[in-house]
């Protein structure tokens, strides 16, 4: 019996659920602030709190460096602005809703 979502209903292999949930996102705020010691951190503000981990994951894998989630926020060891708008766009974020300030 092949695997159905229990989201929409369609086949696993057809289902777009993910892609809608991420293109439903709402703005996403990447910004740096300082932290301890005047050291820059990097946070991202606007990610689902259901994907907030893995996203958290693939964006420390990605960029090679250490990072949390605190208060539904992200925070990035370091200054990663330049390369963030590519990272999540690879992973299937819309660059419209992306602002890097």
């Amino acid at each position: 019996m092949p695997d159905i979502c229990p989201k929409c209903g369609l086949l696993k292999d057809l289902c777009v659920c993910e892609i809608l949930d991420k293109e439903e996102t709402r703005k996403i705020k990447v910004y740096t602030e300082r932290a301890k010691f005047k050291k820059l951190v990097t946070v991202v503000e606007g990610i689902d709190k259901s994907r907030i981990k893995e996203t958290l994951a693939e964006l420390k894998r990605k960029l090679a460096c250490g990072g949390t989630v605190k208060d539904d926020m992200i925070v990035l060891q370091g200054n990663h602005k330049r390369r963030m708008s590519d990272a999540l766009v690879k992973m299937g974020y819309p660059k419209e809703v992306i602002e890097v300030t």
